[in-house]
């Protein structure tokens, strides 16, 4: 595999869950950012409502991030530039809560809970462990490249 630029048309990019710096997504969407500047993203977009919630969190414009991964930076040379652009400043403990929240976060509404449901359903209704939007892109990622629910 090839992670300087993936290629999202054969694998899933990382799960939502694994963390750099301590930041749950990042590491997501590096994959799909550099899938995308490869013309290799498929089904996978950058710049998604849940990247957008790293967005506001870390007031990075998603644009911004973007000029980085096409400089062909690591994922430690883009964490450090992360970091050095948080607006506002963030600490380890925030980072933290907000990751762990994220990794709980469900639907908070009707029409994100019927989406949700739907997508469920399309996935396997009787999984009871599919509970998180973290929990449903995994299982979607599993499904989508073969596996069954």
């Amino acid at each position: 595999m090839n992670w300087s630029a993936p290629d999202l048309t054969q694998h899933p990019p990382r799960s939502p869950r694994v963390r750099l710096g301590g930041f749950v997504l990042l590491p997501r969407m590096l994959d799909k950012c550099r899938a995308a500047l490869a013309g290799r993203n498929g089904e996978y977009h950058y710049d998604c409502p849940s990247d957008q919630q790293f967005f506001a969190f870390t007031g990075i414009a998603a644009g911004a991030l973007r000029e980085q991964v096409a400089a062909g930076k690591g994922d430690w040379e883009i964490l450090e530039w992360v970091r050095a652009h948080l607006h506002p400043v963030r600490t380890t403990p925030e980072i933290e809560a907000w990751s762990a929240w994220m990794e709980r976060r469900g639907p908070d509404n009707p029409e994100d809970r019927e989406w949700f449901n739907g997508e469920h359903q399309r996935l396997g209704a009787a999984r009871t462990d599919i509970v998180t939007y973290f929990d449903l892109l995994d299982a979607d990622d599993f499904v989508a490249f073969g596996g069954r629910a």
